[in-house]
């Protein structure tokens, strides 16, 4: 695989290249620190339009930034390379940085840590009063019904089409309502699936230690870069035979999402995952084209081809077809007319208009930004020091285990995990540190504080599941809140981690036993509860941890794994290991 790059930080990397966009379309401005690309606020714009968000992890350009335009979306919000911007990056782009009066339409792909962060800024829009829908699109086939479980189908390469057509709908003065259901129903009628030579490399880190061997094949490649379905020899005749199959076949109950009729037309859309040429990409699309005319006769009534979507370089193409359903509402427009519509959004092929180019403005745009934050005070009582030496125990250790979490998470995920927790770990250090603003013995205000480092550091699917959790954990001691100072005790923090679990339930299906973080929390949860020792509860996360094991995914990105017989009974859940490595750090300091 190509691991030469010629950026080597990758956050470096993200942020020259949404800024690249603001170069090449006058009408986008750049919020540099939360990473959102936005229409500028001066820029011509229809009156009562519904505002269009998206977003997700760098990598995929020219998804999502690549998107945002007049005729497609608003903003796009981007989290570090193949993980999942934060909620309060997502907040601030849905809240601040677009027109609200006519509604907001959040739209991601059905990525775990997506649908966590952005769902959380649905809610989080809709609390602010503001008329807000949430749809995360799910048009991958390579993962079945069974297999999927209760994630269901990612989101990949046809998610185009329907931002394409939302973003169409709501420029033409469709409601809220009706941009919403448009979604629903082209995602009802969306089957994708991406096939791959090879992995690609993440600018930064080191070398892989799995390839595809030459002369194979990855069916079913993530854009994560996570591993298929299955890999088979390659043969392009024979691997288009077996895609068109796995998208088309109506026998196959698994994976039959898209039914057909003689009548019926299509769009056909060939993604190109980032490194293959145009050449080639071009023959693809022949080959492709040829053999649904021939072998299942689909009338293609559009063929669209080119770089939409990608795995950074990844040696892959994806197919997608979109049978075209009369929508039967939204300002009289069909779904062809709405592909067809322009828009103005360079990872889409109509160019830059004169009139916009004329519209030019340098000015820098002025942010507006709202602060929700309270100010938080407590009578709850925890020593600073002790909070320093104890927490600080736990953080250290989770640093020391991140290359164990990082090559865990390498074969069971995309390895990024690793990273993550010692990234938001070595924050909340510097914040225990900080000697500017030094802790006091309130230990909500000392919480609150920490969650807001967790919020704007760590993002992914972990970042979520931790803010999610550290709020309700601070919600859970303000429900115990004496009226004079007090000292917290052991039964205190039970309670408000047993009230945490629960709120964390309201967001995520995880359960012990899906092979998750949950498997070490939740056994210290319940430890802590029933003997009141740190220590035992330490060790009943250890054992959870080491339980996962022998465990088959049911959620997070190891759903999508093959090659279960290599590493089940041998690798932990990697954010359950760093999760027990936290705790144990912990007890051994108390």
């Amino acid at each position: 695989m190509q691991t030469k790059h010629f950026f080597s930080d990758p956050n470096h990397l993200v942020v020259t290249a949404l800024n690249s966009l603001t170069l090449t379309n006058p009408s986008l401005a750049l919020d540099k620190q939360n990473k959102i690309i936005f229409r500028r606020p001066d820029a011509p714009r229809r009156a009562k339009k519904v505002s269009i968000v998206t977003g997700g992890g760098s990598g995929h350009e020219p998804a999502f930034a690549g998107f945002v335009g007049h005729g497609l979306c608003d903003a796009s919000v981007a989290g570090t390379i193949f993980a999942s911007p934060s909620a309060e990056q997502i907040r601030r782009a849905a809240i601040d940085r677009v027109p609200t009066e006519d509604g907001v339409f959040i739209i991601p792909m059905n990525y775990t840590g997506d649908v966590l962060n952005f769902g959380m800024a649905a809610e989080k829009s809709r609390a602010a009063g503001i008329k807000t829908e949430f749809f995360a699109i799910n048009d991958d086939v390579g993962v079945g019904r069974v297999k999927g479980g209760k994630v269901g189908r990612r989101g990949i390469g046809g998610g185009v089409l329907i931002l394409k057509m939302v973003g169409a709908l709501a420029e033409a003065g469709g409601s809220l309502d009706d941009v919403y259901a448009l979604a629903q129903l082209a995602n009802k009628n969306l089957v994708s699936l991406g096939s791959s030579l090879e992995h690609v490399h993440v600018p930064g880190r080191g070398v892989p230690e799995e390839s595809i061997p030459h002369g194979e094949v990855e069916v079913g490649m993530g854009i994560h870069n996570e591993p298929g379905s299955h890999r088979t020899k390659f043969n392009l005749v024979g691997l288009v035979q077996g895609m068109l199959l796995q998208l088309l076949d109506h026998n196959d109950p698994d994976r039959c999402y898209v039914t057909r009729k003689p009548e019926d037309k299509f769009v056909l859309l060939i993604n190109n995952l980032g490194g293959v040429s145009p050449l080639e990409l071009a023959g693809i699309t022949d080959e492709v084209y040829r053999q649904l005319r021939a072998d299942y006769d689909v009338n293609m009534v559009r063929v669209i081809q080119g770089t939409f979507l990608t795995s950074l370089n990844g040696l892959g193409f994806s197919i997608s077809l979109l049978k075209l359903v009369d929508p039967g509402f939204g300002a009289g427009k069909s779904m062809l007319e709405l592909l067809d519509a322009p828009a103005e959004a360079v990872g889409w092929s109509a160019p830059i208009n004169t009139e916009t180019w004329d519209n030019r403005n340098d000015d820098p745009v002025e942010l507006k930004d709202s602060n929700l934050a309270e100010d938080i005070h407590s009578n709850l009582q925890l020593d600073p020091q002790t909070i320093q030496k104890v927490l600080g125990a736990g953080l250290e250790r989770v640093i020391r285990a991140e290359p164990e979490v990082t090559r865990y998470d390498t074969i069971v995920g995309d390895g990024d995990c690793g990273i993550g927790l010692k990234r938001g770990a070595e924050a909340i250090l510097a914040l225990l540190n900080n000697t500017s603003t030094p802790l006091t013995s309130d230990l909500l205000l000392t919480l609150t504080r920490i969650v807001t480092v967790v919020e704007n550091v760590m993002d992914g699917t972990s970042g979520a599941i931790y803010a999610i959790f550290l709020n309700a954990l601070a919600h859970g001691l303000r429900a115990q809140d004496p009226s004079s100072p007090t000292p917290v005790t052991t039964e205190i923090w039970a309670q408000a981690l047993r009230s945490s679990i629960d709120a964390l339930g309201k967001y995520t299906p995880a359960k012990k036993g899906d092979r998750t973080l949950i498997d070490a929390l939740v056994p210290f949860i319940e430890t802590l509860s029933e003997t009141g020792e740190v220590r035992v509860a330490a060790a009943a996360a250890q054992q959870g941890t080491e339980s996962t094991k022998a465990m088959k995914a049911s959620l997070g990105r190891s759903v999508y794994v093959g090659g279960e017989a290599g590493w089940v009974g041998k690798v932990p859940d990697p954010g359950a290991h760093g999760l027990s490595e936290f705790l144990t750090g912990l007890a051994e300091a108390l």
